[in-house]
């Protein structure tokens, strides 16, 4: 990395200032990755807030809009923005943030995925082929992802390589600084069982050694149903979880429902920034996210 920056900054030297770098983010943890490291010299739309179900977006003309501008589109990709990201980029007419093309950026494809399917079978609910593409629970992958990040900013914008890659040195820094303090906080969670109500959270499972006994969801995007429940329920006596774990953009109903039923309590976790008032950025996400963990025990 440190050779391919080197030859950029030494070629936008020569280049002169322009407005801000357009940055389309699907989701507001790659709109803040993507400030991040942008600074002043982005500008960035999120797509999305925290209180969305990214899946479930339409790609509404105020939305193509932006897309049009864009010189860079951030995604997840993994098929998180299936159903509406490939209508906006397409209706776009912007030739520049097509897929396969520079300006067209999947954070997914630079990390390791988990809960890859070993078939397709659509009659296994919303699974998808890529893996599952809830990638951003886990903070480790931010440092792989804002690496790449950075590199193709600064392939398409050298003018501003130099702040480019000091931000994003200065990100990853910080970020190493905190996983050490997350990851000593978060200890005594290292395997305590939980059940989820959507398989949203295998990275953050991953990452703090939280295991996995359910899932109100009888197949992903499936909707429970009361008996499918009450097998939750009467899964409890065999295999104990200590508490539920829903995203603040789900329905609530579920994981009452079983909280109702076994005393255990339901942990709300904010899963993108703005997904409870105290996850603000990138790093009170995930302080608020093992607050809200420690809390339960």
């Amino acid at each position: 990395m440190t050779r391919f920056f080197s030859l950029l900054i030494l070629l936008a030297v020569s280049l002169p200032a322009h407005a801000a770098f357009n940055i389309f983010a699907t989701v507001p943890e790659w709109g803040a990755l993507a400030q991040g490291v942008g600074g002043d010299k982005v500008s960035v739309y999120t797509a999305t807030h925290g209180l969305q179900d990214p899946h479930r977006i339409e790609a509404k003309p105020s939305l193509i809009a932006r897309a049009r501008t864009a010189q860079l589109v951030v995604a997840t990709g993994a098929d998180l923005e299936i159903g509406w990201l490939p209508l906006g980029v397409r209706e776009s007419g912007n030739a520049t943030i097509q897929f396969g093309r520079p300006g067209y950026f999947e954070a997914a494809r630079f990390v390791s995925m988990l809960e890859i399917p070993p078939v397709l079978d659509r009659t296994l609910g919303d699974v998808h082929a890529a893996g599952n593409p809830h990638i951003q629970t886990d903070p480790r992958n931010l440092l792989k992802v804002g690496e790449a990040l950075a590199r193709r900013m600064v392939e398409l914008d050298p003018a501003n390589a130099t702040a480019y890659v000091a931000n994003y040195q200065a990100f990853a820094e910080r970020l190493r600084t905190a996983l050490v303090r997350w990851e000593k906080q978060a200890a005594p969670l290292r395997g305590v069982p939980v059940l989820v109500q959507h398989k949203a959270f295998p990275y953050l499972q991953n990452w703090l050694g939280l295991k996995e006994t359910g899932t109100l969801e009888p197949k992903p995007g499936l909707e429970p149903t009361s008996s499918w429940l009450a097998g939750i329920v009467a899964q409890q006596t065999a295999q104990p979880a200590r508490m539920v774990l829903r995203a603040a953009y789900q329905h609530a109903a579920p994981s009452l429902w079983i909280a109702e039923r076994t005393g255990i309590p339901v942990v709300v976790l904010p899963f993108t920034i703005g997904g409870t008032p105290e996850a603000t950025n990138l790093f009170s996400l995930y302080d608020d996210t093992i607050n809200r963990l420690l809390r339960a025990l």
